[in-house]
């Protein structure tokens, strides 16, 4: 069965760049991007993990903690990080998962067979601090990811997780918000004392709380 959004996600050992993975522990209180790549040596791949270790900064500020995953040997991850490191001009700063029985694969549906029976898709998954699944993305091998668009999304979590608020078709950090409709006018006044527009009453903007 595959997972949904609010799921615990599955717990699992597995081994990494940085050692055993106990993923559940490994986790703690911090929210987690979990993503999976086709294989090794693929330039795709080697482009999307140096993003990675370069965002590191952007991570750390909002409490994330960045896995990798493929299904390669870790001897093989050895070789191709150094390759990471040449070529993107930042190294791995994350573990990366030696999924070489995929069993994460399995346990969190990465492989799609009528995409490839052997290699894991584009996965991405957002797992909140306690452990659910908040956000999934899937692209195909040949697509590498906007990891911005993964970071602002994380952003309208986090946000809507404190206020009573949703964002917007391509909203980014400091814009406009929107008054969720279970929020009554008069609620409202408490919540946003200075004040918000109302284009419908369905439809109600206010400024991003916090910002």
């Amino acid at each position: 069965m595959s997972l949904q959004l609010g799921d615990v996600v599955p717990d699992f050992t597995q081994d990494s760049t940085e050692g055993p993975i106990h993923f559940h522990q490994w986790a703690g209180d911090s929210w987690v991007i979990l993503f999976s790549h086709p294989k090794n040596f693929t330039p795709v791949c080697t482009t999307e993990l140096g993003a990675v270790a370069k965002l590191k900064p952007e991570f750390d500020k909002r409490n994330v903690k960045a896995i990798g995953l493929s299904v390669d040997p870790l001897e093989s991850h050895e070789r191709w990080s150094k390759d990471i490191a040449e070529t993107q001009g930042a190294a791995l700063n994350f573990p990366l998962l030696a999924d070489h029985d995929r069993k994460v694969a399995d346990l969190y549906g990465m492989i799609h067979p009528n995409a490839s029976d052997t290699m894991t898709v584009r996965s991405v998954f957002v797992i909140d601090p306690n452990k659910k699944l908040r956000l999934t993305l899937t692209y195909p091998a040949s697509t590498g990811r906007n990891f911005d668009e993964i970071l602002r999304t994380i952003d309208s979590l986090q946000l809507t997780d404190k206020y009573k608020v949703a964002t917007p078709v391509n909203w980014k950090q400091g814009q406009d918000v929107i008054i969720v409709p279970s929020v009554t006018n008069e609620a409202a006044k408490d919540l946003f004392p200075g004040g918000w527009t109302e284009i419908k009453p369905y439809l109600r903007t206010v400024k991003q709380p916090g910002a």
